[in-house]
């Protein structure tokens, strides 16, 4: 008996999808060039076994989205354990005489979501003390990316609704925001424009503070409150590391109000280190590994 390759009669037939072209296609995945400069992340704030913690995730999310990306993590503030290692000491000096460098000077990506001129003016102290030509990128933000965080970590907290095409209501959705950040004036005024974008998102009143300032968060959540606002959230615009401990907590009574978590290891925050990373190497979102200009 000969057994037949033919299918019953009747039943489909899979056939293979033919192949996508034009601007159908999908883009060819983005891997990281031969040889391109380490990224460094440099992590604000005293060492801890948390912040490097939540460095290491956000690597990973960075290393998933470039494959072959080498990346370090490096804490600006000094801490005499090999766990816990410097910016100063991933750097390192200048190459012997006659020796040359291995690789690539690496790119320095502060973890900061808004400036911070103070921290930033270290970090590039830090660079120049060692000798090597390292680029330094500016902060995370204002981005659009960052307020889909705050948005995320507000609904986690159950202030906000996660969707607003949902048919439901969140009974503890503030109807005004107190955007928190650190950092002076600069820092405040970067998270103003991602607290617009905030705005836009949940169709509620959104103001940015600053925690490490006297009387600013207070003052910023009265100003809400007599534009009509009366069930507050203090939100901060803050990935983790450099929000001092107890701050936030200081912040959420002096509004008055209950207050959402640090943005953290999200996988935008990701995502956007290595946004910076790209752009100060010269790497295309839509270029193949072969060929991609490296500086």
């Amino acid at each position: 008996m000969s057994s037949s390759t033919e299918p019953p009669a009747g039943l489909p037939v899979r056939m293979p999808r033919p192949r996508q072209s034009g601007r159908h296609r999908r883009p060819e995945p983005v891997s990281a060039p031969e040889g391109a400069p380490a990224l460094v992340l440099a992590v604000p704030g005293s060492p801890s076994a948390a912040g490097r913690g939540l460095a290491e995730e956000i690597v990973s999310i960075a290393r998933s989205e470039l494959p072959g990306l080498q990346a370090l993590i490096a804490f600006v503030e000094s801490k005499e354990e090999e766990e816990f290692p410097s910016l100063a000491d991933i750097l390192g000096g200048p190459a012997e005489d006659g020796e040359e460098p291995a690789g690539p000077p690496p790119v320095v990506v502060p973890l900061l979501a808004s400036p911070d001129s103070a921290y930033l003016d270290t970090v590039k102290a830090i660079v120049r003390d060692s000798g090597v030509k390292a680029g330094v990128t500016d902060a995370l933000g204002p981005h659009p990316l960052l307020a889909e965080a705050v948005h995320v970590r507000l609904s986690e907290a159950g202030l906000a609704r996660a969707d607003r095409a949902r048919l439901f209501t969140v009974a503890t959705a503030a109807d005004g925001i107190v955007l928190g950040t650190v950092g002076g004036q600069e820092a405040v005024q970067a998270a103003g424009i991602t607290g617009m974008l905030l705005s836009a998102r949940l169709a509620v009143p959104v103001l940015a503070a600053a925690l490490d300032e006297d009387g600013s968060v207070a003052q910023t959540a009265q100003r809400l409150r007599e534009a009509g606002s009366q069930q507050l959230a203090l939100a901060p615009c803050l990935i983790g590391p450099e929000l001092p401990e107890g701050l936030l907590a200081i912040g959420a009574e002096a509004a008055g109000c209950p207050a959402a978590e640090p943005l953290g290891a999200y996988p935008a925050v990701g995502r956007l280190v290595l946004s910076a990373y790209m752009a100060e190497v010269g790497i295309s979102p839509q270029s193949p590994s072969q060929g991609a200009p490296v500086r």
